[in-house]
């Protein structure tokens, strides 16, 4: 009537008949119908009808056929609703909508333009417009005709519209965008055009006859179809809002840009720290030079020469000499440290007196001490757990994992496959298109049968657990149980059913192969979660859940599935916290299977596979495997200490001299310091780390055969005076050697109980455990190794044999002579060392050590490679490399949300969901923002979020949630009753998100909904687990949302990773508004809790040295007779063998950790020794200059110091490099190397060189009292050199 009106106006008034007539004409053609009602069923799809050919005019609905039709398609419902379709049409196409529904209805805009599409298709006035049938059959039942084929016009400006509002929007659940599950292949290979023909493709299975969609030049008399469309930044003309974030872009803004990666700290275009270090050493160089050649100048002028023989000048302008050597006023703190020296010299010496006279009671009661100490090792508990060994029960990382565990359930096991070939053929399928596709040779069929034999056997393997037979289904992982018990086996052997007889299904001609292993293949890898298609099986795994090719393929790239070189075969096995019995089960399987695939051997596959177990298994098969070589080395150490100790006068008293049983007693004592160290500790119920039964050993040997071979040659240099028994000379001996030995055994202590302060439970236990045997070695020594020593003293004095003590030799003269190495080291070495041109260049060489370490200090990595804790041998080590070559995504991470955020208020809900509404900040939009920043954030998948699959699968549209009329019991969307209603109503308060009790009183139906081809959205398999009900089911407890990390290849993305999502977590805490100190979010994932110490281990060490650094001169402030300056240079020494170890670590590729950092304290510990000893020497020496001073100290405690630490270590560490473990090939062969060398070379040559360069004045008071005490007797030579 519209035309009638606008010729009226036209004043047409002429031709009024004519015009009625034309308009009549018009209007019946545009509601010409080309079909009406369901008629026969379909040949292709039995279960589904024709539609009836009928071309008359549409046909009004009635109510109930209204109802359907307004919540479908409102925009035909007009007028009278005359339409082209009757109430079943509307039913079907109801049914046929639910999966699109359930995906598509996230983005109102996007939903609408594809029911536009369906809608003007089913049941549009003006079908004849558009759609052309072409192909009928008849219906004899109906006595009708069906429709077969027709052509649908569609315009590609309503193509393209449609896709641009859908292209983004997200099926969380399966973290993928929903139209890789719509358009039968990825979303990054869909288009408009292959998506809406994959839509009304016959072989889909959803379709019941061809429709063929055509995008141009439609027929005289038709047009293309193109509705009025909607961009999904639009909002409807019901009132929906714009599509979120999340699903649409455009509405998102520009694309997120990480911060830049802060440019390389350089000056001059070379890093900053090398050109700073160099010019301070070059710097150095100059003043240093300056300032000796001035010194040198000066002295020519003023003097002929300082050195005599050895620098023995006495003239007051020496460099060398000591200005407060005269006879000055004595201060007060020299004559307090004095009389502190004093103090601790009687002590000592009467309680080496009573040592020897009682060596009887003295022995017992070592051993009823150390006995009663090690019967502790009958609780003694070992941790191999990893979380145990390296997390603190107080961290971070440590309480989500329990926070975790908790509430939702450990995170379960896995048992991992990893199957490539030796074939290198590829082979080409030639698909129906026509186009050549290009497969890998682990495609090969053949290949394919055999693996899901392997696959097969794995499933039938039977472990013993206790007497009881347990297979994978007992201990696998179902997440549709009880519904459905098969276990969730992640293969791509899945997309067949993991059946040899689906594998070999092919459909073919003469000419073309329309369905086999190949096709079903890419179908399946483009839309995992495929139900039914038909001439293709369905594609979802046997447990109910979709297999997607990221998790089961490896070494493509792209979406080019089909040039994968590798599958992977997981197998997630239940974990249970506080459960034995079900992990004992599932240990006693993990083990069979080890065993299994250790024993399979198959010529065509190359496999590498790992258990859960797996790592914790390698780690004590590596243990016990270096048993023998950490034996060999002890004893290499044993045979050289018990040798060593003896010096020799003649062949003929060999078997006097030597000193072997005196030599294993002092071994004895210092592992009885071990032993009980760490029965006192398991009396407290403090677990041992197979660090600490390795480490300790070590250390407390270095420093126990350090102070027996003090004690020893000491002895042995020293001359019993007249009148002087043994106990007495003994005493003296202890009196002048034990305050050394206890300076550096309390620095040690005190260093290593500081270092108990560390949050790493390796590096604490170590500590405790280390500090406590070397505080009892120390007791051990100076008490029972005394009276052993006095005992052996008597036994030489007697001629009698050692060992057979028994035999006695005839008398013969005895020449005290000095040891060839103490020789060496007074005539040969310590002059050479502190020669006037020797000491500069040894300066210069150590100071320009010291300042290539600090440059290359920053660039240490941090982190373990987990390659290195295993075995040279092991199976893991294919695993780990095929691992990072191979696999398409890192581990899931969870983000946690605490108990007591409140879901059932809008309010709360807009904070958490990513759908339409939801803030913009929300949770699931910042995570999903993250995403698209995978290179920056390291989060690889937008979340699976429980909260918009609940409220996409709540809508009234859905037939996903209906309960019970009668009941009020949940009714499954594949329930056909009368009784099931709809959850919601089609209202605009039943289109709303549900609040308050509707919100908690369908959430448990949706918890416990399985998917199926009706409604995917059930959340049983992918929620069950993430969200926690309480009080009865009326309230959300904590929950999570998962993701995925990208592949970690390293520990330093690894730990990088870590700290971004807990910074992504923190900003998604702040902006819910947590007000607390602890975040509301969290994330979680598996590794956490072993990499979270490396986000503060560059602090711990600076600490945990710098604590040691600090204790250790204060401590010998103290026990040195408040020498300050005597403590200054030992913690300076110290400091750069500490710092050079750094420049080793860099240079043989050490990487800082937990192991490294026991290392780096210990070493700590055995630089005490090295350098305290020497000092002290120093500091208590009466010589009149500081070179003769500093060559006494090294001449005398040089050679007990270099043969009681270094060569005692060097041949124990050389053997550790024949060990098959990596980690002790890096972490203790080089790092014990290092401390050996750069500790011997420090304090044997650097530190005697500082020392006679700014070594401390004599303490007069000192140099007095030993005036006074050697005076008159036979020790008054000792006070000249």
């Amino acid at each position: 009537m519209s035309l009638l009106r606008r010729s009226v106006g036209l004043g047409l008034l002429a031709l009024p008949v004519l015009i009625v007539v034309l308009c009549q004409t018009r209007r019946a053609q545009a509601q010409h119908c080309i079909w009406y009602g369901e008629c026969g069923n379909s040949v292709t799809v039995s279960e589904k009808k024709y539609n009836c050919n009928y071309t008359g005019p549409p046909k009004p609905l009635p109510e109930d056929g209204r109802e359907i039709l307004l919540s479908l398609c409102p925009g035909l419902v007009y007028g009278n609703s005359s339409v082209c379709c009757d109430t079943q049409q509307l039913t079907t196409l109801k049914g046929n909508i639910q999966i699109p529904l359930q995906y598509l209805s996230r983005c109102p805009a996007c939903f609408f333009n594809f029911m536009t599409l369906f809608c003007e298709l089913t049941c549009s006035p003006h079908q004849s417009q558009f759609l052309n049938a072409t192909e009928f059959s008849p219906d004899p039942v109906h006595n009708g005709t069906n429709v077969v084929r027709l052509s649908y016009y569609i315009n590609q400006t309503f193509a393209d519209a449609m896709y641009n509002a859908c292209k983004d929007v997200q099926a969380p659940s399966s973290n993928v965008k929903a139209l890789s599950l719509l358009c039968g292949k990825s979303a990054s290979a869909c288009t408009p055009t292959n998506w809406i023909q994959y839509m009304f493709n016959i072989n889909n299975g959803q379709v019941p006859f061809d429709i063929d969609p055509v995008f141009s030049d439609p027929p005289a008399g038709m047009t293309l179809m193109n509705n009025h469309t909607f961009g999904c930044t639009e909002s409807l003309d019901d009132g929906s809002e714009p599509c979120s974030c999340q699903d649409c872009s455009e509405t998102c803004g520009p694309e997120p840009v990480p911060p830049p990666t802060p440019p390389p700290w350089t000056i001059f275009g070379l890093d900053a720290m090398n050109v700073i270090m160099w010019i301070s050493y070059m710097a150095f160089l100059f003043f240093f030079i300056v300032a000796l050649l001035g010194c040198w100048c000066y002295r020519k002028r003023t003097i002929t020469s300082e050195y005599g023989p050895i620098q023995g000048s006495n003239q007051p302008l020496s460099l060398n000499d000591d200005p407060a050597k005269s006879s000055g006023q004595v201060t007060c703190c020299e004559s307090l440290g004095e009389r502190f020296e004093n103090f601790l010299r009687v002590t000592f010496s009467q309680w080496g007196s009573f040592c020897v006279r009682q060596p009887l009671l003295v022995i017992l009661s070592s051993m009823v001490l150390v006995a009663a100490c090690s019967t502790g090792l009958a609780y003694m508990r070992v941790t191999t757990d990893p979380v145990e060994l390296w997390s603190a029960p107080h961290s971070q990382a440590r309480q989500e994992k329990d926070y975790f565990d908790q509430h939702f359930g450990p995170f379960f096991r896995t048992e991992q496959l990893i199957i490539t070939t030796p074939w290198t053929e590829w082979f080409i399928f030639e698909s129906m298109t026509g186009q050549d596709i290009p497969f890998a040779p682990i495609f090969n069929l053949s290949l394919l049968h055999q693996i899901l034999d392997l696959q097969t056997d794995i499933e039938n393997l039977e472990a013993d657990y206790n007497g009881q037979k347990v297979t994978l289904n007992d201990i696998c992982v179902s997440p549709l149980a009880p519904d459905n018990n098969n276990c969730a086996i992640l293969s791509v052997l899945n997309y067949f059913q993991n059946s040899h007889e689906v594998l070999d299904h092919n459909v073919s001609d003469a000419f073309y192969t329309y369905y086999d292993y190949h096709t079903h293949f890419m179908l399946c890898a483009s839309s995992p979660v495929d139900f039914d298609v038909h001439l293709h099986d369905p594609c979802m795994g046997t447990f109910g859940g979709p297999v997607f090719p990221w998790l089961v393929l490896g070494g493509y790239e792209g979406k080019a599935y089909n040039n994968a070189t590798a599958l992977v075969i997981t197998l997630p096995v239940g974990n249970y916290l506080n459960n034995t019995d079900k992990l004992g089960k599932a240990l006693a399987w993990e083990k069979e299977f080890i065993s299994f695939m250790k024993n399979y051997s198959n010529p065509n596959l190359t496999i590498a596979f790992s258990s859960e177990r797996s790592i914790e298994d390698e780690i004590d098969r590596e243990s016990n495997s270096d048993i023998a070589t950490i034996v060999i080395s002890y004893v290499i150490m044993f045979v050289y200490v018990s040798l060593a100790l003896g010096r020799i006068h003649s062949f003929q008293t060999l078997l006097v001299d030597s000193k072997i049983s005196l030599g294993i007693a002092g071994i004895l004592i210092v592992l009885s310091s071990v032993a009980s160290s760490l029965g006192i500790f398991s009396y407290a119920g403090v677990p041992l780390t197979l660090i600490v039964i390795e480490v300790i050993p070590f250390i407390v040997l270095a420093v126990g055969v350090d102070n027996i071979f003090i004690i020893v040659q000491t002895f042995q240099r020293d001359e019993r005076m007249q009148h002087e028994e043994l106990h007495q000379q003994i005493g003296r001996v202890l009196g002048d050697v034990a305050p050394s030995m206890f300076l550096s055994s309390v620095s040690e202590t005190v260093a290593f109980f500081l270092g108990s302060l560390s949050h790493m439970p390796a590096v604490k236990t170590f500590s405790l455990f280390a500090g406590l045997a070397i505080i009892i070695d120390f007791v051990l020594q100076i008490s029972c190794f005394i009276s052993l020593l006095g005992l052996d003293i008597k036994r030489q004095e007697r001629n009698r044999l050692d060992i057979l003590c028994c035999v006695k030799l005839p008398e013969g003269q005895e020449e005290k002579t000095e040891g060839i190495l103490f020789r060496f080291f007074k005539k040969i070495y310590a002059p050479f060392i502190l020669n006037e041109w020797m000491r500069p260049l040894v300066v210069a060489l150590f100071v320009g050590m010291l300042s290539f370490s600090i440059a290359v200090t920053d660039k240490v990595e941090i982190g373990l490679d987990q390659r290195l804790s295993m075995p040279d041998d092991s199976y893991v080590l294919d695993y780990f490399g095929n691992l990072t070559q191979y696999l398409q995504t890192g581990p899931p991470v969870y983000f946690v949300v605490r108990d007591g955020h409140d879901y059932r208020t809008s309010f709360g809900q807009n904070q958490v969901c990513g759908g339409v509404g939801c803030n913009n900040d929300s949770l699931v939009q910042q995570i999903y923002t993250a995403s698209r920043m995978v290179d920056y954030s390291r989060i690889n998948a937008t979340p699976s979020s429980w909260l918009d699959d609940y409220f996409d699968w709540v809508k009234p549209r859905s037939i996903c949630c209906r309960y019970f009329n009668d009941t009020g019991a949940f009714c499954n969307a594949s329930v056909v009753d009368p009784s099931c209603v709809q959850c919601r109503p089609l209202t605009p308060e039943g289109k709303r998100n549900p609040n308050g009790t509707d919100f908690m009183r369908f959430l448990p139906m949706f918890l416990s909904d399985n998917p199926n081809i009706k409604c995917g959205k059930g959340g049983h398999a992918a929620y069950s687990t993430a969200v926690v009900l309480k009080d009865n089911n009326t309230n959300v407890g904590a929950t999570y949302f998962m993701s995925y990390h990208s592949i970690l290849t390293n520990s330093s993305v690894s730990i990088d990773s870590m700290k971004m999502a807990r910074e992504l977590a923190h900003n998604i805490s702040v902006s819910m508004g947590s007000d607390s100190k602890t975040d509301r979010v969290f994330p979680y994932s598996v590794f956490y809790v072993f990499y979270e110490q490396y986000l503060t281990i560059a602090y711990d060490t600076a600490r945990n040295l710098g604590v040691s650094l600090v204790s250790i001169f204060v401590v010998s402030t103290v026990l040195l007779g408040f020498e300050l300056w005597s403590a200054l240079l030992v913690s300076l020494t110290i400091a750069m063998i500490l710092v050079n170890m750094f420049g080793v670590m860099w240079l043989w590729g050490i990487s800082l950790n937990a192991v490294s950092l026991v290392n780096l304290v210990m070493s700590c510990g055995i630089s005490v020794e090295f350098c305290s000893h020497i000092v002290r020497a120093f500091s208590i020496s009466t010589k009149s200059t500081r070179v003769e001073r500093a060559e006494e100290a090294l001449a005398h405690m040089g050679s007990s110091v270099f043969s009681g630490i270094t060569l005692t270590k060097f041949g124990g560490i050389l053997i550790l490099a024949l060990s098959k473990s990596q980690i002790f090939q890096v972490f203790y062969f080089r790092m014990y190397l290092a401390i050996v060398l750069l500790g011997a070379t420090h304090g044997l040559i650097f530190l005697p060189v500082l020392l006679s360069y700014a070594g401390p004045s004599v303490n007069k008071a000192k140099a007095m009292a030993a005036r006074h005490r050697f005076t008159g007797t036979e020790r008054e030579h000792l006070l000249k050199y």
